[in-house]
């Protein structure tokens, strides 16, 4: 059976375009499904197999999100099968994926930022590592898999950007000056003394063994510093992504650039920060406008 994963895996790669995020998820879903079904061979799994798998994640307290994402991970998967004669059946196809509300974004304020990035303020390695990551998270709205995939090279002191390396171009994304100074600062008093004797590792934010980072390590120090700052919500990494994002359009940028420095693929995907009375300005024009 993981074979056959496998395979579709690969499929979704080479005909979907998948990103790597997209496919570690229908990988880990698919794993879970067949492990509660005891590794079923794919061609004897039924339509009632699937919904009491649906019904215990939904008693289990899964959020509708996350079952959503799995019912589409089981639609592809089964789509893929009987395609190439795995399955006799397409037995997800009718599977309905529950409505899920789309809930406004969590944003910081602009003081709630100005503390946390203030969080990171000695000068030892590690501080000025977690200074420059949390200036340059805010500051390019990037995701957390891409902060820590990216290399010194990839930073453009001169231009004043980073580039983040997609499967189908590159994005690149400007930053200001408190970024600017604090990556200098990082660079050179800083990053030396983590990588050590690790010369040729080009990583920009190296763990404090000279490795790459992981997303939980940035996970947890992200929440480490909204704690010693004193901001109550949870902050995650993709906190700071919203929060770029949200304060660019209420300062006025246009949507489409912060669709570009996003990387989303979909505008309606970056009108999510919109503000409310932009929403509402948006649905008035759209009923009344005669070229709407």
């Amino acid at each position: 059976m993981q074979q056959i994963i496998e395979e579709f895996i690969v499929q979704m790669h080479n005909t979907k375009n998948t990103s790597a995020n997209t496919e570690v998820s229908y990988k880990r879903d698919l794993t879970k499904l067949f492990e509660y079904l005891q590794w079923k061979e794919v061609d004897d799994v039924t339509v009632e197999d699937l919904t009491g798998y649906i019904s215990y994640l939904k008693e289990k307290g899964r959020a509708d999100t996350t079952i959503s994402r799995t019912i589409a991970s089981m639609k592809a998967f089964f789509s893929f099968t009987n395609e190439f004669r795995y399955s006799k059946f397409n037995v997800a196809n009718d599977l309905k994926a529950p409505k899920i509300e789309k809930k406004e974004p969590k944003v910081l304020s602009i003081q709630e930022i100005e503390l946390l990035l203030g969080c990171p303020n000695k000068n030892t390695p590690k501080e000025l590592r977690d200074k420059a990551m949390l200036e340059l998270l805010y500051a390019t709205g990037i995701r957390v898999s891409e902060i820590i995939n990216l290399k010194v090279s990839d930073i453009s002191f001169e231009n004043e950007c980073i580039i983040c390396h997609e499967r189908n171009k590159d994005r690149v994304i400007p930053f200001g000056n408190e970024a600017k100074n604090a990556l200098i600062n990082y660079l050179k008093n800083g990053r030396n003394s983590i990588v050590g004797d690790l010369s040729k590792n080009t990583i920009l934010f190296p763990n404090i063994s000279g490795q790459e980072m992981s997303r939980q390590g940035v996970w947890k120090m992200i929440k480490n510093y909204g704690k010693k700052a004193g901001i109550k919500a949870e902050i995650t990494p993709h906190t700071l992504r919203h929060s770029f994002a949200s304060h660019l359009v209420e300062n006025g940028a246009e949507l489409k650039a912060v669709q570009e420095m996003l990387g989303h693929s979909d505008i309606s995907t970056t009108q999510i920060y919109l503000s409310k009375e932009n929403k509402r300005l948006r649905e008035v024009y759209a009923k009344a406008h005669p070229k709407a």
